[in-house]
């Protein structure tokens, strides 16, 4: 009876302390917060009074010295993800997918541009693709994803460094970059946020709200009905409460995405290690309302839930022609073209551009599967390419009616293999499409191609492509999600998504002549049935 009762207290007090944890977790207070309140309330050690840390330090690497000083297996547990390799061999399709390996119709390709792609790396001096040292557990930037004075900034062109001694960037801008004072960030490092996340994440494909369209910059400090999840006077989630990290492994990969967590509700003897789903906290019957929960089978919680995207107040690209660049005004130099909002609709480095706001998403069956087209694959440049291809499709139970962003636009092939080309953009080289080779394609792309170990034709064409991105962030708050007639009314949201049947979304060919049919012989027989009665009676009397 003594042991029982002691298990019963136990579980009482874990059950508590899960609670309680659960509640810290959604009070958490903002990267905005002052530094030193932040590590009062979220941590056991004051990082200034780490003789280790007093600096002063001239380089990052510097930093990461005296970091690994106490957290002794932080850089190898870095060095084994995706965030530091850029690498990522896919469990089913057996494709070798990574930042280093996809093609996309972004900036197309890392190879040859390292110095300015690795901006975003968490590493320091990652300059080619042969002298880096992957093993160097210096060249791990820790303070990149652990700063929170905001003022830690990698610089654009510097392969992963700040600056180190006040720079000029873009040149001829009189924008001056400042050396971070490194000393005192690392005396004041602490958990990530959306700020240190989004540092990369929200400035993906070079520039804010540029790639991913459900993140960008106003995703730091949103509003509620930006994201319920996010917002400070919402639950003020950061984004590793949903993506999960354990030895710095971060789950949730846009490589993997899961089309639907079977697992359900992510608790303690009950999970698959990751909340970055919406299953994992909501369950599979997440609704009061046992009608709309039918939904859960064949509809993503996103395709309710985010109505759109690029809805905070930056728009979203959304087509880049690269075939257009290289134009020169009349006095013979580069230019740009403004929308009047701070994004160009045309820069001679880069073509043409189409920005977007408050987009409605388009919608794909999807079971969790992507295939790409990577460098070497047969396309056919008569057709659009598609850079990614969805798995999945109606009566298929692992799959579900998702909502995406498609990224459209133009950008080089070989003529003469039809594969993708790889331009080298970056660098001031002769070959450099941006550098001393001025906007001459044929050498952009021998190069890049010959960094791949490609053989180029030497003749070269534009195709127009077209790259899926799956919306999951932006959620807005449950009285503002889809209402029914968004989808079940003529020329709905799913007007184009073919394959099944949807009540009130329109003419269903034979289906809705059987039906009708039905529908005309039952009305008829009644009637006649009427006729019989009223006749009958008429003889009776």
């Amino acid at each position: 009876m003594l042991t029982r009762r002691l298990a019963l207290m136990l579980a009482v007090l874990a059950w508590s302390s899960t609670a309680a944890v659960a509640e810290e977790v959604a009070q958490a207070p903002s990267a905005t917060t002052a530094p030193s309140a932040q590590a009062t309330a979220t941590t056991t050690a004051d990082h200034s009074k780490f003789k280790e840390l007093a600096g002063p330090f001239a380089t990052g690497p510097e930093v990461t010295k005296a970091c690994l000083q106490c957290h002794t297996e932080a850089a190898h547990q870095i060095q084994q993800t995706t965030h530091w390799t850029w690498a990522f061999r896919h469990p089913t399709t057996g494709q070798e997918l990574g930042k280093r390996n996809v093609v996309n119709n972004f900036c197309v390709a890392t190879a040859t541009n390292w110095p300015r792609c690795t901006s975003c790396h968490v590493g320091y001096g990652w300059k080619d693709d042969t002298g880096f040292d992957f093993a160097a557990q210096q060249n791990v930037d820790c303070v990149v994803c652990h700063d929170t004075t905001g003022t830690y900034k990698k610089f654009p062109t510097g392969a992963g460094h700040p600056t180190y001694e006040p720079k000029e960037f873009p040149p001829g801008s009189g924008k001056v970059w400042q050396p971070p004072d490194l000393a005192k960030i690392a005396q004041t490092v602490g958990p990530t946020s959306r700020q240190t996340c989004g540092a990369c994440h929200f400035y993906g494909g070079g520039g804010d709200a540029v790639k991913h369209g459900d993140l960008d910059s106003t995703m730091a400090m949103p509003s509620r009905a930006l994201d319920v999840h996010m917002a400070p006077d919402g639950l003020n989630f950061q984004c590793s409460t949903c993506h999960t990290t354990g030895s710095h492994q971060v789950t949730g990969s846009r490589y993997v995405t899961k089309a639907v967590d079977r697992v359900g509700i992510d608790v303690p003897g009950h999970t698959d290690d990751t909340r970055a789903t919406c299953e994992s906290c909501h369950g599979m019957v997440p609704h009061e309302d046992a009608k709309v929960n039918d939904h859960t089978d064949v509809v993503a919680c996103p395709t309710c839930h985010v109505p759109e995207f690029a809805r905070g107040g930056k728009k979203t690209k959304m087509w880049w022609d690269w075939s257009t660049a290289g134009k020169l005004n009349d006095a013979g130099k580069p230019f740009t073209v403004g929308d009047g909002a701070g994004n160009h609709t045309y820069d001679s480095a880069k073509g043409d551009f189409v920005w977007e706001a408050n987009v409605v998403p388009e919608y794909r069956w999807f079971d969790g599967e992507i295939r790409y087209t990577l460098l070497g694959d047969t396309i056919d440049p008569t057709g659009v390419v598609p850079i990614n291809t969805l798995g999945g499709g109606p009566g298929d139970p692992d799959s579900r009616i998702w909502p995406f962003k498609i990224m459209r636009g133009r950008q080089p092939y070989d003529a003469g293999t039809n594969i993708l080309a790889v331009p080298h953009l970056f660098g001031k080289d002769e070959n450099a499409f941006w550098g001393a080779g001025r906007y001459d394609w044929n050498k952009a792309i021998a190069v890049g191609m010959q960094a791949r170990d490609v053989t180029y034709s030497g003749s070269y064409g534009f195709v127009e492509t077209e790259y899926a991105w799956p919306i999951t962030h932006m959620v807005a708050p449950k009285d503002e999600a889809l209402a029914c007639e968004s989808c079940h009314s003529e020329n709905g949201r799913l007007a184009t998504l073919g394959g099944f049947y949807m009540p009130g979304a329109g003419h269903h060919g034979w289906l809705g002549t059987v039906g009708w049919s039905f529908a005309g012989l039952t009305l008829l027989g009644i009637l006649v049935h009427a006729l019989l009665r009223v006749l009958g009676a008429r003889r009776q009397r």
